[in-house]
């Protein structure tokens, strides 16, 4: 046990040794996986801002059921819990006559003439259900239980649902358009996350084989295959701790620019102010994905490039 923490401690002592030795080579890779590291992290808080974003828009997006005069307080507290009861329900409130007048009122607050003709008229306006579905993707599952015979007799004759018309036309665009950006997101960082790895393994690759005139050296004297590549994968830690580091560092930089000297809210489509929250409440587990994503793409690419391109049985 004693002789293996000793040839342990020098691969670490070695990798060190190495990665200061061949400086000129570890600045291009440390620069690769810096930025790979970076838009990776940055990819990932994007994501989680269009999430967000999305999840805004789908609150925002609900069915009314406009009720007719002649509806009972009974008929209206099973309809009630019959709606609650679906799936893709996430709440029902009522608003009585009383309270939809008060809204109008409250909305129309400037308009006057619409203010005497409402007063003239009494309260045209008639009580409702709001209806906040879980997936706007869904909302017809809801309409359609809507629409069932027992159902449309408690409806009003001439609005009945405000899912219909130009407004339904409008849901259905914002649910698809929130699929395609969740789903865009999403294999937009899986494509980006394949060619990073390319690129990490081939830079590590050509610095290894740089030194491939060291490795046959040590093969011939007799180095079991795990000494020599122990220092290649500290090397490559080396790199990936560096550059998680960096990365992270240029990221809260990035975010303290955009919220505080440009005093931006939104990049695009992008919402500045929630990235730069979410970033700043989870940056010590940030901290952590980069470092231990850093360390452990150095390490496996380290691995397999001196097996696989130098040779190495990993078998020994």
């Amino acid at each position: 046990m004693k002789k293996f923490w000793i040839t342990f401690n020098r691969v670490i002592k070695t990798g060190f040794i190495n990665f200061f030795r061949n400086l000129s080579l570890a600045l291009p890779a440390i620069a690769v996986m810096t930025v790979t590291l970076f838009i990776s992290l940055f990819l990932f808080i994007a994501n989680v801002t269009f999430s967000n974003t999305i999840n805004q828009i789908n609150n925002k997006i609900n069915i009314t059921i406009y009720l007719a005069d002649s509806i009972t307080n009974r008929q209206l507290t099973n309809f009630e819990q019959q709606l609650k009861g679906l799936t893709n329900v996430k709440s029902v409130d009522y608003v009585s006559k009383d309270e939809a007048l008060a809204i109008y009122k409250s909305e129309n607050a400037g308009n006057q003439n619409l203010l005497n003709a409402v007063d003239e008229t009494g309260n045209p306006l008639p009580a409702s259900l709001n209806i906040s579905p879980y997936d706007i993707n869904k909302i017809q599952d809801i309409k359609n239980f809507i629409n069932q015979k027992q159902y449309k007799s408690f409806q009003d004759a001439q609005l009945g649902t405000s899912y219909s018309g130009d407004r339904k036309q409008a849901i259905d665009r914002i649910a698809k358009a929130t699929t395609v950006m969740r789903e865009a997101g999403v294999v937009g960082i899986v494509i980006f996350a394949l060619v990073s790895a390319l690129i990490i393994f081939n830079t590590l690759r050509m610095a290894i084989f740089n030194r491939k005139d060291e490795i046959t050296i040590m093969r011939l004297l007799g180095a079991k295959p795990w000494y020599i590549r122990g220092p290649f994968v500290v090397e490559a830690c080396i790199y990936g701790f560096i550059s998680a580091l960096v990365s992270i560092g240029v990221i809260k930089i990035m975010f303290s620019i955009f919220s505080s000297s440009l005093e931006a809210s939104s990049l695009g489509l992008l919402d500045i102010g929630y990235a730069t929250k979410y970033f700043n409440n989870n940056f010590w587990l940030l901290v952590g994905i980069q470092l231990l994503l850093g360390l452990s793409l150095g390490a496996l690419f380290s691995i397999i490039a001196t097996a696989r391109y130098l040779k190495l049985r990993t078998s020994k």
